[in-house]
């Protein structure tokens, strides 16, 4: 446990947090207790496309809500800006850690050098980076998932709902994990019915031109797709997925959502009979995880993997039309029997 008691009061986010963290971005604090180091706990940064994605990024914020509960301490959370560098990044980080918030996690393998420079400097602090497993160092935690896996299932329901035998993969950005999910989405597809066609479409090449931001390019990828008959498109593209339930409800097929359970999502309530179902990772419970192991005085480090196994990677049952259907509940459940067990092993490329 911390050394210092905690006492917990209302009050406003301090002068000094805002102050520091101006020039990285917007910042939001808890409410919660007095300024001493030993009262600071959890803190993250935002990937692209900040809180209110609906995706990712709320995920993790729903990790330090749980974790500012529990321990009562205060939680930091801090917004990225446009065009920021590696260096904004780790001066974000930097200024976090000199505040005493321990732990503190970069949501997005574009922390990757942020996470490392700072941890060199603060070696007492531990850290975290979500999605991304190069960084070494005695003192970080790489939070990752195995997205393929909760892919793989994504694709068995597409192949058992589609009624046109084409579907349709839109990844935000062109790189290595979410080739994880084209991959795992892909092949779940095809396992089930090899007569179904996979249309895939990457909205950019790199995060600074908005495949994660970007409603509208996901809106108009899906939208292509469906012109191309797909009835079920499937997203992975944080904020930019939006667009492509947006399409999906409004030509009336099938969504398939990432990352969170998106059918339940209050901003994306009116799209939710249009979602089939969502490939969830449970980014909240690494992040609570890694702040209860810092809270327990045993801090998590090196690779720290969830996939379906450990429950940390699955697909949701929101939708009553959904969960009601026998038999796609039931490939559902032998694929992810046989992942689990090792006699399928999903793609990750």
């Amino acid at each position: 446990m911390r050394r210092i008691s905690r006492i917990t009061v209302a009050g406003a986010a301090t002068a000094s947090l805002a102050l520091a963290l101006s020039a990285c971005g917007g910042t939001s604090t808890s409410a919660s207790s007095s300024d001493s180091k030993g009262d600071k706990g959890l803190a993250i940064a935002y990937d692209v496309g900040g809180k209110g994605d609906q995706s990712f990024n709320d995920a993790a914020y729903a990790g330090l809500e749980q974790a500012k509960k529990e321990f009562g301490y205060k939680t930091a959370d801090v917004e990225p800006t446009e065009g920021e560098t590696d260096a904004d990044k780790e001066q974000r980080l930097v200024s976090l850690a000199k505040q005493g918030y321990n732990p503190v996690i970069g949501v997005g393998y574009a922390y990757a050098a942020a996470v490392k420079g700072a941890a060199e400097k603060f070696p007492d602090t531990t850290f975290g980076i979500v999605d991304d497993s190069t960084v070494e160092a005695k003192n970080v935690a790489d939070l990752v998932f195995s997205e393929e896996e909760a892919s793989y299932l994504a694709g068995v329901a597409a192949a058992k709902s589609t009624k046109t035998n084409t579907v349709g993969f839109v990844g935000g950005v062109d790189i290595p994990l979410i080739h994880k999910f084209q991959a795992g989405f892909e092949q779940g597809v095809q396992d089930t019915n090899p007569k179904v066609k996979v249309l895939s479409q990457y909205l950019t090449q790199t995060a600074e031109e908005g495949g994660f931001s970007s409603p509208d390019k996901g809106k108009s990828a899906a939208e292509g797709q469906i012109e191309k008959k797909a009835d079920v498109v499937y997203a992975a593209a944080g904020l930019s997925g939006q667009g492509v339930i947006e399409a999906a409800a409004a030509n009336k097929v099938w969504a398939i959502g990432v990352d969170s359970d998106q059918y339940n999502q209050e901003a994306l309530a009116k799209y939710k009979d249009s979602i089939l179902t969502s490939a969830m990772k449970d980014v909240a419970k690494a992040v609570y995880n890694l702040a209860k192991s810092v809270e327990d005085g045993k801090p998590a480090t090196g690779i720290v993997r969830g996939d379906l196994k450990t429950g940390q990677v699955s697909l949701s049952n929101s939708n009553p039309k959904f969960a009601d259907d026998a038999e796609v509940q039931e490939a559902i459940k032998t694929a992810k029997e046989k992942i689990v067990s090792g006699e399928i092993k999903v793609k990750t490329s």
